[in-house]
C-alpha cells in the first residue's frame, strides 16, 4: 500500500520561506512523475509543481515561477518544495501527489495523480 506523507508546513510571515517535504512509502521517487498541489477551501485543486526522472523535467504553475524549486532526493526517497518570498496567496493545504499509472507524461493536472498524502497547511500572513 502505497503511502505518502508530507511535513514541513506551517506560519510564516509574507516574503518567509517554507521546505516541504514528502516521504513515500512503498513507493520510489526515482524515475517517476510526482508532484506538489495545493488547495483553498472552496476552491479546486491547483497544480504547483512536477517533476519528472529526478529532475530531468519540472514544471511550475506560472504564480509560483521563481519562488518555489521542487526537487527529490532518492537516496532518501523523499520529494521536496522549496517556497521562498511567500506571499498570504501562497496560503493552502499543500498535498503530495504520485503518478500510480504511467501514461507516458507528466502534467500538471490532478486527474494523473493517484497517490495522494494527506497534506500539510501553509499559512502566510501579511
Amino acid at each position: 500500500q502505497v503511502q505518502l506523507v508530507e511535513s514541513g508546513g506551517g506560519s510564516v510571515q509574507a516574503g518567509g520561506s517554507l521546505r516541504l517535504s514528502c516521504v513515500p512509502s512503498g513507493y520510489t521517487t526515482r524515475g517517476k512523475c510526482m508532484g506538489w498541489f495545493r488547495q483553498v477551501p472552496g476552491k479546486e485543486r491547483e497544480g504547483v509543481a512536477i517533476i519528472y526522472n529526478s529532475g530531468v523535467f519540472t514544471s511550475y504553475t506560472g504564480s509560483v515561477k521563481g519562488r518555489f524549486t521542487i526537487s527529490q532526493d532518492n537516496a532518501k526517497n523523499t520529494l521536496y518544495l522549496q517556497m521562498n518570498s511567500l506571499s498570504p496567496e501562497d496560503t493552502a493545504m499543500y498535498y503530495c501527489a504520485a503518478v500510480s499509472v504511467w501514461r507516458g507524461y507528466c502534467r500538471l493536472r490532478s486527474a494523473d495523480f493517484g497517490y495522494w498524502g494527506q497534506g500539510t497547511t501553509v499559512t502566510v500572513s501579511s
